[in-house]
């Protein structure tokens, strides 16, 4: 690994790759590469666990033994070791439409669960194999589509964005579900607080935190928000000017670390210069982490390290 000093100034690669045609997803642009870094909380600095100028990373998130970090590029999974370095192993799933970047590890480590392009989620195991649907089917005139963002601790539930066609709009409702995997039920949180994303539950079970643009009236001006599973009461938890997107609650609930765009960004676009913020959760004071090229795919679904020590995140600079 190599080590990146606070405040995201990048250092040379360590382990990296030297491209992939492009299908329904993100590629790289000349002169771009993507790098996985691992920030230190406590001491912010970070160290790069991998590099590549042929693919494009997205969405690091941990498996729950600390042993590896899970990405998607090419429409489709690979992980990485956090012990030994060396490069992504392709993780091969059977009768899998492609995937986007939002996607997670089950509490007890033995699945992925995934959004695909068809607009459903998925789920397969941990080292691959054959994939399942467990999103449930909708009237094909809504045109729904499901993100997915969180996974209860139970791993019973999965917290999602729930996406409906409004004449032209694709996305015109962006609405927060719950689904219950087994039971099989699905319901809205609240009104949906649409236009949100990034719903994701809180490690004791009892919030579940997203980005919203509820409180504003520019569009396109989120902050961080939080619902309270039984009693319905929403917190805001950001108040400034930025654009605040994907907040991910550290696994000891101290922190929630989210990605901030410039003022009077409209969505999580790619290719932004960024910031990685840590709210603490008690004080609710603020400080920024790492400063990088980014934006989509730099931080999509919950990034924490299982021991809350460090946080992943995808940067993509150019060559100077």
């Amino acid at each position: 690994m190599s080590r990146h000093p606070k405040a995201g100034e990048a250092r040379s690669a360590g382990s990296s790759e030297v491209a992939v045609a492009a299908g329904d997803f993100r590629t790289l642009r000349p002169g771009q590469r993507s790098e996985i870094w691992l920030l230190d909380v406590m001491t912010g600095e970070s160290e790069l666990l991998l590099s590549s100028d042929r693919r494009l990373f997205e969405a690091p998130n941990w498996h729950p033994s600390g042993r590896w970090i899970v990405v998607n590029a090419d429409g489709r999974l690979f992980r990485v070791s956090t012990e030994r370095g060396g490069g992504p192993e392709p993780i091969d799933v059977e009768g899998l439409p492609a995937l986007n970047n939002d996607h997670l590890v089950s509490p007890d480590g033995s699945w992925h669960y995934a959004s695909a392009q068809d607009g459903h989620i998925w789920q397969f195991p941990w080292d691959g194999g054959v994939g399942q649907r467990i999103s449930g089917p909708k009237q094909a005139d809504r045109r729904f589509r499901h993100y997915l963002h969180g996974i209860s601790p139970d791993g019973d539930s999965i917290a999602f964005v729930g996406t409906e066609a409004h004449g032209h709009d694709p996305a015109g409702t962006r609405s927060l579900w719950i689904r219950n995997t087994s039971a099989g039920t699905e319901r809205l949180l609240g009104e949906g607080f649409s236009p949100a994303d990034g719903p994701e539950f809180s490690p004791d079970g009892r919030w579940l935190y997203f980005n919203s643009e509820i409180a504003s009236t520019t569009p396109g001006h989120a902050q961080i928000f939080r619902s309270d599973l039984e009693g319905g009461h929403l917190e805001q938890l950001s108040f400034d000017e930025r654009v605040n997107w994907f907040p991910h609650v550290s696994p000891d609930g101290v922190y929630a670390a989210y990605l901030s765009f410039p003022a009077g960004t409209v969505g999580h676009p790619p290719d932004r210069r960024v910031t990685i913020r840590l709210l603490h959760l008690e004080t609710r004071a603020t400080r920024d982490v790492v400063r990088l090229d980014g934006g989509q795919g730099t931080l999509n679904v919950n990034s924490w390290s299982p021991d809350s020590r460090r946080l992943a995140y995808v940067a993509y600079p150019f060559r100077p």
